[in-house]
């Protein structure tokens, strides 16, 4: 790869650490797309020895490039994205993926439609690692930044991604329980 592509690849990479997201972190501050992704990212490498049966490897690539088509359109709260939101995003993100030297081009494309069909090991820990990423940030955020209409979601959120590992579904448990004690002690 030329150097001039690799550093515009980059830049579009940056725009994600501009990019906030509607989680807020704990120290009071919303939380960048590039921080999530990243933690997310961090999540999978240390539940390799929870899901030996995974190509954690593939897993880590998905987490790391699955919100880079906010890069294009901003984040919008899973509450408010709608499927003309999400065909605008994949519209702008496969466009400057099209973009790409030929072998990241095809890898991101298979790794994306991988990860829409839902139907590998890999692609549903993805998803349910990106949604339990989510919930954990929310919790560990001051409870005045919450809005009304994501209590409920946030007790039920991924609750569907996770069913198909008792770890992950006992993960959920907890992170319920420490969403239900902030919603009752409003801390």
């Amino acid at each position: 790869m030329d150097h001039r592509t690799f550093l515009d690849i980059l830049s579009v990479a940056e725009r994600l650490k501009n990019t906030t997201r509607h989680s807020w972190t704990s120290a009071g501050r919303h939380e960048s797309v590039a921080e999530h992704s990243w933690r997310v990212s961090l999540m999978a490498y240390f539940l390799r020895d929870e899901f030996p049966e995974i190509n954690m490897d593939k897993v880590i690539q998905m987490l790391l490039i699955h919100d880079l088509g906010e890069a294009f359109t901003g984040d919008i709260p899973a509450f408010d994205k709608t499927a003309a939101h999400e065909v605008e995003e994949e519209t702008l993100f496969y466009s400057w993926v099209d973009s790409l030297p030929k072998p990241y081009a095809a890898e991101m494309h298979a790794l994306y439609e991988e990860m829409g069909a839902l139907e590998t090991p890999e692609a549903k820990l993805y998803k349910a690692l990106d949604n339990m990423e989510a919930v954990i940030q929310h919790n560990e955020a001051p409870f005045s930044t919450w809005i009304p209409r994501e209590y409920e979601l946030n007790l039920t959120y991924g609750t569907d991604k996770v069913a198909f590992s008792p770890w992950l579904t006992e993960l959920r448990r907890i992170t319920r329980e420490e969403g239900e004690e902030k919603i009752k002690t409003g801390k």
